[in-house]
Order: C-alpha cells, then structure tokens, then sequence
C-alpha cells in the first residue's frame, strides 16, 4: 500500500517575509549601533557636498562664461573651497573634545573682531548687505564663522552652568548677553537680517537643550518676534518681499523678490516628476538670479526633478537624526549642547532656504548648506560638520570600535602580498 506523503513547503525566499524580517532586524541593528551617528554624518556630507559640485557646474556655467569667457570658473573656485573645507573638516573630527572646549572664548573673540572687521575700509557692501571683508585677493564672510564661534562658546558656558541655569542671570550671562547680542546685532547692523536668524535659532536651540525653562522661551521668543517685525517694517524691501510672497501670484517680475519666485516656480514646474536632465535647465540662462547659490534647490528640481529635490530633503533629515542620536546618547555636557547647536543651524538654514525656494517663506536670503556656491558657507559649514563629527566620535563606544577596525591602507596591505603569490603563479 503506497503511503501520501504531504509535500514539504519550499523553503522561504530571501525576498520573502523571512528575509523582509531580516533586513529590519539587520537595519535596526546597524542604527542603533554607536557608530552610526558617525557614519550617517559622514555619508550625508560627502553627497550633499559631492551634489552641491555638481549642480554649481552645472547652474554656473552660463553666467560664469558670460563674465570669465570660462564655464568652470565658478566651480573651480567652489572646488577650491571644498579642498579647504574638506581638509579642515577631516581636521576638526579628529580634534578630542576637550580642545575644541578649550578654543571656546579665543573663537568667539576672533569672531567679534572679525564681524567688526565689516565696517571698516576692508568691509565690501553687497546687494545691500555690509557682511564682507577684503583680504587681499579673498573676501571673507565673517558671519559665517561666528556661527562655529558662537556653537562652541555657548555649549562650553551652559555646559559649566548645568547646576545653576534655573537662575535667569546665569542663563542670560555671559553667553546671550554680551556675546550673542553683540554677535546678531553686528550681523543686523549689516542688514543680513537671514544669517541673524540663524544666528537666533542657534542660541534658542542651545538654551533649550541645555533646559532652560520654557517661561523664558516665550519671552525672548515674544522679543525676537518683535525686533524681527520691527527690522522688516523698517525695510521697505523687506516688506516688499513679505508683500510679494503673501500676495500669492506675482503680477510685476520686476518687484523685488518676485523675479525670483516666479522663475523658481518655474524651474520646478519644468522639472516634473524626472527632471529635464542634468545640464538641460533653461532657467539658469539669464533667467533665475542666483541659480548656483541661494536657489540651486530650483535648479536640482528643474534638471533632477522630485527624486532629486527629496533627495536634498533626506539627507538633511538624517543630519537631523544623526546630531539628535549624539544629543540623547552622549554624556558630555558640552557635546550634548553642541550637537543640538548644530543641529538647529543646519536644518533650520536648509529649512529656510527650501521654504524660500518653493514659496512657502518670504525670499531671506540664505544659502543651502554644504550645497550652494560661497566659499565661507561652504567653509563654515564643513568645519561645522567637522565639529559634529568630532562629537559623534566622542560617544561611548564609537571611538573604541573605529580604533578596532583596520584603516583602508592596512587593508590593502594585507591583500597586495596575496596578489603577489597569485600572479606569480599564473
């Protein structure tokens, strides 16, 4: 008598839920490991930078020929700064902790002295902007640094003041006033009244995860509202540009600050789902001002479409993720403010300028991190993350497991004398 066998289920494929399953558990693992902060920082900066190249070659290289008879004169000077930028952030990961707290009053004096620098015979007015100076052949943005300067000052004062920031003198001295007052308001007196913001947004930040009560917050929050308000009704462009983006549709291209918007819109609206293609914008002929610094975001959509803008969007998201990791999971004081410093200066920058770019903020004027042309953004910003990155190597575990892994030069090494005995056997 034959005997029916019940047919065995095949065994799961890698793609089924087993492996689905697996995958998660594999990412959740790789996330919640303390080098992932680190990586996730290193990753991020590395395209985000890599993109911002890219597109400035290509949103540039119209008006750079029209103006050099070049097409990569733009972007060799950004490559330039990115050398430098790069070279410094490398630097600034591998400086410990405790050194960068020790620069904390000698950066913050350089930077005064550098802002004050602005309103002399070396300062350059720009677009009505006095926020440059001249040296030699360069020109610098001091405000740019000060917002490293103003980071680490802040985080190294509240990180001494833990035990005693429920007093409001303690919370207010020395690191509001004198030193953010001075800072914001050399930086107002310049009319870039965007870098301020930013500047703002830092100090907020800073108090608030240092636990600075929240009664307070309501109060600088209802005075920065009103010195905000007051600075934009004092300015008739500013209030031009607030008229304009409430207004919805423009009707006159040539008011300020709807030139810009109109022709922003369209970039993203030629661009699609899938972009016209790398190189193929039409807006950055003459038509969009300033196509490789404040509004490369139009330009990435225009040419790379949504994959390309929420692209931008990610990786500022996992900036995000990655500096709020180093908040919750260090125990250095000074780390945990910094990190939040950092966190708000990036995100909150790149939050404008996108909100400029797709209208849903008035036009204030700021560039996208680490992807906009400018060499003392660029600069500052990766010295910035050089500084994010040394927080993320100082977090329990991370230094001792990338110490433990082998660099890519013994990795080599220890391959070439196995290539050897297999060529010499062939």
């Amino acid at each position: 008598m034959t005997t029916l066998t019940r047919p065995s289920s095949p065994p799961a494929s890698p793609g089924g839920e087993a492996g689905q399953a697996s995958l998660l558990a594999t990412a959740r693992e790789r996330l919640a490991s303390p080098l992932a902060p680190y990586y996730l920082l290193v990753g991020c900066t590395v395209l985000l930078v890599g993109l911002g190249l890219v597109m400035v070659l290509s949103a540039s290289s119209v008006s750079s020929y029209q103006d050099s008879g070049s097409s990569y004169t733009v972007f060799l000077n950004q490559l330039v700064y990115a050398g430098i930028g790069v070279a410094l952030c490398v630097i600034g990961s591998r400086v410990p902790v405790r050194v960068w707290r020790r620069t904390a009053y000698l950066a913050v004096g350089l930077a005064v002295a550098l802002q004050a620098l602005v309103f002399s015979p070396l300062g350059i007015t720009f677009q009505g902007n006095r926020n440059w100076v001249a040296l030699g052949p360069f020109t610098l943005q001091p405000s740019e640094l000060a917002k490293v300067a103003l980071v680490v000052f802040g985080a190294a004062v509240l990180a001494n003041k833990r035990r005693v920031l429920g007093r409001i003198g303690h919370v207010l001295f020395p690191f509001v006033i004198p030193v953010a007052v001075t800072l914001v308001g050399l930086v107002v007196a310049g009319h870039d009244l965007g870098t301020a913001l930013i500047m703002l947004a830092i100090v907020g930040g800073m108090l608030f995860a240092a636990g600075v009560q929240a009664r307070w917050f309501l109060l600088v929050g209802a005075l920065a509202a009103g010195g905000a308000a007051y600075l934009t009704l004092a300015s008739a462009n500013r209030m031009t540009r607030i008229q304009t983006w409430i207004g919805g549709t423009c009707t006159d291209p040539h008011v300020a600050g709807c030139f810009q918007k109109v022709h922003a819109e369209y970039a993203l609206a030629d661009g699609g789902w899938w972009g016209v293609g790398l190189g193929a914008s039409r807006e950055k002929w003459s038509l969009l001002p300033e196509p490789h610094n404040d509004f490369i975001l139009a330009i990435i959509g225009e040419e790379l479409g949504l994959p390309g803008t929420f692209s931008v969007l990610l990786l500022f998201l996992v900036i995000g993720y990655a500096a709020y990791r180093i908040v919750a999971g260090s125990p250095d004081w000074f780390v945990r403010v910094g990190a939040a410093g950092m966190m708000v200066w990036i995100v909150s920058q790149a939050m404008l300028n996108i909100g400029s770019v797709i209208g849903m903020m008035p036009i204030i004027g700021v560039p996208l991190p680490l992807v906009s042309s400018g060499g003392s953004a660029l600069i500052a910003a990766l010295l910035g993350m050089g500084l994010l990155l040394a927080f993320a190597r100082s977090l329990p575990g991370c230094r001792e497991r990338l110490a433990a892994r082998p660099s890519l030069l013994r990795r080599t090494a220890a391959v070439l004398p196995l290539s050897g005995r297999l060529g010499g056997r062939t």
